[in-house]
């Protein structure tokens, strides 16, 4: 049974199979980990490309090195619902996006394919979009209805629950949905705060999300390393059921890696599994 928003996966790993029967809600099977990712390589990057007439961000260099690593570890972009496993179709990121009046909180859409240039391009649309401050993304649009009518918040929610459940939701809502992406990830540093381990929702499909914070300075790693280095620190919360643990630390490491040297990012990706479409899932 396929989604609108995933491929169902029947053949894999019978533990992880099993998993979701035992481990039922995302709150059950959170896991933790804490990165820390020196700044230099980043801001040295970000120097050489404005240089050269080119903006990019440290939030987009973060998300283009997500983008890369599923492209080469593509459970990291599966989700669980109804003990079911699926491959998602496409990566989704969900992000915050303050505005003169508040915050909203919308998503946008990456390919595994995507570079560094893209993703950055991709990045700025959305924000710019998002800031508008008479727009109305479609995530205010549908909690504006929700709390709008009287008696519609309860009642409405708990049907988009009982249809996402079952794998009911049409695309229409799963678009608008805050909560059925790939990632969700926050910059705390931007304003004054320690990176935090942010709970994953039970509700929708987001398996992982991820909070950054304050810069720190961090004893260097390494065989004869001494002294400290610059790092950005992220508090990741995931779902333990859509993967190992040695293939998660197989991902944040090639995450790591592709940090320390952002010209990794460039150009298509050497290994681009878009899992979704796979035959005999």
């Amino acid at each position: 049974m396929s989604r609108v928003d995933g491929v169902r996966i029947k053949h894999g790993d019978p533990m992880y199979t099993v998993v979701p029967h035992i481990m039922t809600e995302r709150s059950d099977s959170m896991n933790m980990i804490e990165l820390f990712i020196p700044i230099k390589p980043m801001n040295l990057y970000i120097k050489e490309k404005r240089e050269q007439g080119i903006e990019i961000s440290h939030l987009a260099l973060i998300l283009a090195a997500f983008t890369r690593t599923v492209a080469e570890f593509p459970s990291l972009n599966r989700f669980i619902v109804n003990r079911k496993i699926y491959a998602r179709k496409g990566i989704q990121i969900g992000m915050v996006v303050l505005k003169p009046e508040g915050e909203t909180m919308n998503k946008f859409y990456l390919d595994p394919a995507d570079d560094i240039f893209t993703v950055n391009q991709k990045l700025l649309d959305y924000v710019t979009e998002n800031r508008k401050q008479a727009a109305e993304n479609p995530t205010d649009k549908i909690i504006s209805f929700l709390v709008g009518v009287p008696g519609v918040l309860r009642a409405g929610v708990a049907l988009i629950k009982w249809a996402d459940k079952h794998g009911l939701l049409p695309q229409a809502v799963v678009d608008m949905s805050p909560m059925h992406e790939s990632m969700v990830i926050t910059n705390l540093a931007s304003i004054g705060t320690n990176h935090i381990f942010h709970h994953i929702y039970n509700f929708g499909t987001v398996s992982e999300i991820v909070a950054m914070g304050n810069l720190r300075n961090m004893p260097k790693k390494g065989i004869g390393a001494t002294g400290f280095e610059r790092c950005l620190p992220m508090g990741v919360v995931m779902d333990e059921r859509i993967a190992s643990g040695v293939y998660f630390s197989r991902a944040f490491r090639k995450l790591e890696n592709y940090l320390k040297d952002p010209h990794l990012l460039e150009g298509p990706p050497e290994v681009c599994i878009r899992e979704w479409e796979q035959k005999g899932l």
